[in-house]
C-alpha cells in the first residue's frame, strides 16, 4: 500500500494503471474509519483492479467550529484498516494542498441540496460537492462507492457526475449497522450508554414508518405518526423526519409506488446530529 500526500504524487502513482487501461476505485472518507467505510473497501477491492482511498476531514463541508475540531481523528488505525483490507494507494493531503492559497472556486449543488441538512447545516453539501469533484478530478476513478446512509449527499453526488458529465460511476452501497440497528457512524463514539440508548429511536420509527407504508397507510399519515413516536423519545431532538421520492427528495405523487420512496430523518441526541433512511419497498394495493 501505497501511502501519497500530493496530488502529484497521486496523479504519478496512478498513471500506469490509466496507461494500461485498469479500472480504478474510489472510496472517499474523512477518516475515523469503521465497519461501514471497510464494507466500501471491500466492494471496491472485488470490482476494482486498483483501490484508491481519501482520508481527509474537509474544514469547507463544517459550518460548526466546534464541530471540525471535535471530529475523530484516528490516523494510524486508518492506515492499518487499508491495509489490511487491500486498498493500493491511500491519499491523505493536508488542506493547503485541497485548497491552496488563493482558492476561491466552489460547487454550488442546485435543490436537492436546498432542504433536510442542506437547510440545517448551511454550505455543508458546497463544501462537499466541492472535494468530492477536486477527488473525483485528481483520481478519475472508473467507480466510486459512497454508503447509502448519507443518503442525501449520495443523491447530490450522482446528480452531479451528470450534471458535469463525469464518467465515473456512483456506487452506492448499504448502510451497515450494529446490532441495535443503529447506523454506523464516527460519530457514535460520541454517545455514552445512555445517549447511545435514547439515539436507537432513530431507526426503529423509520422502521415503523417503513411498515406503516407497507401496511397501506397514507404517506402523511405515516409521516405524522412518525414525528409523535420519534418527537416523545426521551433525550431525542427530531430534526427533520420525511417521506420523499428517492430520486428527487422532493415530497411524493399522491398514490406513489411504495419501491420509490426512501424514510430520511435526523435527529440530535446528547448534541450529536445522527442521520439516516430506510427504502421503502412494495407497493400501494
Amino acid at each position: 500500500m501505497h501511502i501519497v500526500r500530493t496530488v502529484a504524487e497521486l496523479r504519478s502513482e496512478l498513471s500506469s494503471t490509466r496507461a494500461a487501461q485498469r479500472s480504478i476505485g474510489l472510496v472517499p472518507t474523512m477518516g475515523a474509519l469503521h465497519r461501514g467505510h471497510a464494507d466500501l473497501i471491500r466492494r471496491s477491492v472485488s470490482e476494482s483492479d486498483i483501490t484508491v482511498a481519501s482520508i481527509f476531514v474537509n474544514p469547507l463541508q463544517f459550518d460548526n467550529s466546534t464541530d471540525l475540531d471535535t471530529y475523530p481523528k484516528t490516523m494510524d488505525a486508518d492506515l492499518e484498516l487499508c491495509a489490511r483490507l487491500g486498498v493500493d494507494v491511500v491519499f491523505v493531503p493536508d488542506a493547503r494542498e485541497m485548497y491552496p492559497i488563493g482558492f476561491e472556486t466552489h460547487v454550488q449543488p442546485g435543490d436537492l441540496a436546498s432542504r433536510y441538512e442542506g437547510a440545517s447545516r448551511p454550505g455543508h453539501f458546497q463544501g462537499m460537492s466541492t472535494v468530492v469533484l477536486k477527488l473525483l478530478l485528481m483520481v478519475q476513478p472508473t467507480f466510486a462507492f459512497f454508503g447509502k446512509k448519507d443518503y442525501q449527499q449520495l443523491a447530490i453526488v450522482k446528480r452531479m457526475a451528470i450534471d458535469f458529465n463525469l464518467e465515473t460511476s456512483i456506487v452506492g452501497c448499504e448502510t451497515i449497522r450494529d446490532e441495535d440497528g443503529l447506523a454506523l457512524s464516527s460519530r457514535n463514539v460520541r454517545l455514552d450508554a445512555t445517549s447511545r440508548r435514547a439515539a436507537v429511536a432513530l431507526p426503529r420509527t423509520l422502521s415503523h414508518v417503513s411498515d406503516l407504508l407497507l401496511a397501506g397507510v397514507t404517506v402523511e399519515t405515516a409521516r405524522s405518526e412518525g414525528l409523535s413516536l420519534l418527537s416523545g423519545q426521551p433525550g431525542v431532538v427530531v430534526d427533520y423526519l420525511d417521506i420523499v421520492d428517492k430520486l428527487t427528495l422532493a415530497a411524493p405523487l399522491d398514490s406513489p409506488q411504495l419501491e420509490s420512496l426512501v424514510v430520511l430523518g435526523a435527529v440530535t441526541v446528547a448534541g450529536v446530529h445522527l442521520i439516516d433512511n430506510l427504502e421503502v419497498e412494495g407497493h400501494v394495493e
